[in-house]
């Protein structure tokens, strides 16, 4: 696991980095990363020291009054040690020692590192912890980055981690003795400018996190939490009262409980009388059958692969596999992922216009060298050397002579040459005399390419993009981008040509972006001409148009689903990269089962529909009216299906049976931090996003009803004055609450387990306001 953020260079400049590590960095000579290196260790020891002087002065640290009680030197350094020799087992015992020298007065700790020295803290990264041990007895159990969803890559299929999943994942960690636990990621974001990873993720870095990039709660997975958090924390005084491991109960081949309390209990038999502080876990690991599990003299039904907590040995607060909280449903929207505890897609309310604008113009960029920067070198120089990332694109142009013999030649076969690459990465693109012959995409694949030549000189243009840097695994200054071994021409009459090794004219970046076109002062920097027909289909232009910002306060996102790849900037901020590639059609399943091992591939949705279509725009970068929107588009799209749109929660869910668990907050603590329960009736719960009301109950039903959000039906047993009673309590406010009983709705069908299920529709406050009448 990785992230990626901004470092300031000792060049006083921004650059963008890889795994944490400045481009510049690998211009250092000798340098080699991570590793027994002494120019790469100096740079670290540095960087560090610097950050740790920063956090001092600022009063940052537990023993200054501030929030940080732990740090970290290294990440998942064990996954890639071996691959460095003993250099990378001596670097790692360097940078233990170089971090606990600078006496910060916080542990430390090494993600992934089960090797770690004594006074290092090793802990884990993974979808599931609870089988994980420090190497020493004598440090916590910490397990670092819960993954709660997984990345998306460019062409790919959303992955999706289910909210029982999740929840069953950390209510087995602090089961089994379980110390300090943090999500990767709580709150999904976006990777705007050129920040993305990679390569080839996407900019979305929603990472179907319990709240999305936009800052709307992903429900159920954000609620379930919720609910998970608050029955751990009533089993805190009993976590804390045990020294050692917690009591060990086999109730099955695959069911175990453990017992939290503060002297030995006997678990054949009630605890109720014994007066001691107990809480406990009850897991069923089967996958497919639910199971009852005989403690405390009482019979305790499970569902597969879920954890009961009982905070006080006796009553259910949780259980990981039984979901009580709202399902929030949206209308479709790509490139944010999630799936709701009916296994729907998450789908966003898209309010506004049909089209942003149907006035736009276009600049055309020019390919190959255009002015400044430009230089000559013999050789296929490597991407990342040449750019030091500044852009995402270099262009290599050479000039080819054709002979009349070769024309002939190829005009008796029917066939034309190829220009051949052993291997490219991320995009390379061809062009014949300022025209696009094609397009390679992938991860260091080789590019086989057909090109229309003509007699005489002609103009080759390689053109390389990346699409993110690599920023995981060993060797990472080894790594690059564009272009690797020969380049050929093949199929002439004479054979193949070899170009590596020839004289190339570089071109770094593109005009229109150094020109900064994007910016709203710089637009007489480029030629701007009313857009006609063609221009939507060819390579490289350059779009702008102006619009007005959406009324409200909601989450504003732009659909560029009508585009093909590019960059798009709005009042001169980056977006970031977006590009409609499409997802394969199959390995997205039509329903997810929470049970079971979770991996990134397990989940999956959007097949067939491009990865991502909605891109964020922060509401602070923009003005009420006048905005200007500036694409730069590669391979051809038409902005004039463009649309931008608010994100909210539009329609929301829940049902919830008489038989449910009361809510949490009936729960309290006596004086003896004993957790005691005030029998109380199951509730449910709705809510809109902040500052939106429920405006309308679609449906409601007391008695039998069936199918899921959307899908609801009255089954034979229903409380004709449900809709009235919900309404009632629901309707103009921002959240509700409803006792799910008899005593609310009357007992429409005796000895009938009956369920509340509700569907309400959200709005903002002026969508429900009465219209005024000033006469």
């Amino acid at each position: 696991m990785y992230c990626t953020h901004y470092i300031t260079s000792n060049h006083n400049r921004i650059l963008f980095y890889h795994s944490g590590f400045p481009v510049w960095l690998r211009d250092i000579p000798g340098i080699e990363f991570r590793t027994d290196n002494e120019p790469y260790k100096a740079e670290m020891q540095s960087f560090v020291t610097k950050i740790v002087n920063i956090m001092k002065e600022e009063k940052l640290y537990s023993w200054q009054g501030g929030p940080i009680i732990l740090q970290q030197i290294e990440n998942e350094y064990g996954n890639i040690q071996d691959r460095y020799g003993q250099a990378g087992k001596r670097y790692m015992l360097w940078a233990a020692q170089m971090a606990l020298a600078l006496d910060t007065g916080v542990p430390w700790v090494m993600c992934r590192q089960t090797d770690a020295p004594e006074q290092i803290l090793d802990t884990c990264n993974a979808f599931y912890c609870d089988g994980f041990k420090p190497n020493s007895y004598n440090k916590p159990t910490i397990w670092t980055e819960d993954w709660d969803g997984w990345y998306a890559d460019w062409g790919e299929p959303l992955p999706h981690r289910p909210a029982q999943d999740s929840a069953f994942a950390v209510a087995r960690f602090y089961q089994r003795g379980g110390s300090l636990q943090n999500y990767y990621m709580y709150f999904g974001g976006t990777n705007f400018e050129r920040t993305a990873g990679g390569p080839r993720q996407i900019t979305s870095y929603d990472y179907d996190a319990p709240i999305d990039e936009y800052g709307i709660l992903r429900q159920p997975k954000w609620g379930h939490l919720k609910d998970l958090h608050a029955a751990i924390k009533l089993c805190e005084p009993a976590l804390i009262a045990v020294d050692g491991s917690p009591q060990y109960v086999k109730l099955g081949p695959m069911q175990e409980a453990h017992v939290y309390s503060s002297g030995k209990i006997h678990t054949n038999g009630s605890i109720s009388e014994n007066g001691q502080i107990c809480s406990a876990f009850l897991a069923n690991i089967d996958e497919h059958k639910y199971v009852s599990v005989w403690i405390f003299g009482k019979s305790y039904s499970l569902p597969p692969w879920s954890v009961s907590i009982l905070p006080d040995c006796e009553n259910v607060a949780f259980n990981t596999a039984r979901v009580g909280t709202q399902t929030s449903v949206f209308t479709v929207e790509s490139g944010s992922p999630s799936y709701s505890s009916r296994h729907k897609p998450r789908t966003l309310s898209l309010i506004g216009g049909p089209y942003l604008s149907s006035t736009w113009w276009t600049s055309k960029e020019p390919i190959g060298k255009w002015g400044e920067g430009s230089f000559a070198a013999q050789g296929i120089l490597e991407h990342l050397n040449v750019t030091k990332d500044i852009s995402d694109y270099l262009s290599y142009t050479m000039s080819v002579n054709i002979s009349d013999e070769d024309v002939t030649y190829w005009n008796s076969k029917g066939v034309l040459p190829s220009l051949t690459i052993d291997q490219i990465r991320d995009v390379a693109r061809v062009f014949v005399n300022g025209k696009l012959a094609g397009s390679k995409v992938g991860h260091w694949v080789s590019l086989n390419q057909p090109v229309q030549l003509v007699q005489g000189p002609n103009e080759l243009t390689l053109f390389s993009e990346i699409v993110g840097l690599q920023n995981y695994g060993a060797f990472l200054e080894k790594d690059g981008a564009g272009f690797r071994g020969q380049v050929k021409l093949t199929g002439l009459s004479n054979g193949d040509i070899d170009f590596t090794n020839s004289l190339w004219t570089y071109q770094i970046g593109l005009k229109g972006e150094f020109s900064r076109i994007y910016s709203p002062e710089n637009q007489g920097y480029a030629k701007w001409s009313s857009m006609q027909n063609d221009d939507t289909q060819t390579p490289f232009t350059w779009f702008k148009t102006m619009f007005d910002a959406p009324e409200g306060n909601d989450p504003v996102a732009i659909g560029l689903g009508s585009m093909g790849k590019g960059q798009a900037w709005v009042n001169g901020h980056l977006i970031g990269r977006y590009w409609s590639i499409v997802a394969p059609e199959s390995g997205c399943p039509s329903s997810c089962n929470y049970a079971g091992t979770y991996g990134d591939s397990k989940c999956r949705s959007n097949c067939g529909m491009a990865t991502q279509s909605w891109y964020h725009i922060p509401r602070e970068w923009l003005q009420e009216s006048g905005n200007l929107l500036v694409l730069l588009e590669e391979t051809g799209g038409d902005p004039s299906q463009i649309s931008l749109q608010v994100h909210y929660t539009k329609t929301i869910c829940s049902k919830i049976s008489e038989t449910y668990y009361p809510p949490l907050s009936s729960w309290s603590r006596a004086s003896n931090s004993r957790a005691t329960l005030n029998t109380v009736a199951p509730e449910l719960h709705l809510q809109c996003d902040e500052g939106h009301v429920i405006s309308k109950i679609i449906f409601a039903s007391y008695g039998t009803p069936s199918g899921g959000c959307q899908n609801f039906s009255v089954g034979n047993c229903h409380a004709s004055t449900t809709l009235d009673l919900v309404t009632e309590a629901c309707v103009g406010n921002n959240k509700c609450s409803i006792s799910v009983t008899n005593d609310v709705f009357g007992d429409p069908c005796r000895k009938v387990v009956k369920d509340l299920a509700v569907e309400a529709e959200c709005s903002p406050p002026l969508a429900t306001e009465e219209p005024r009448d000033d006469m």
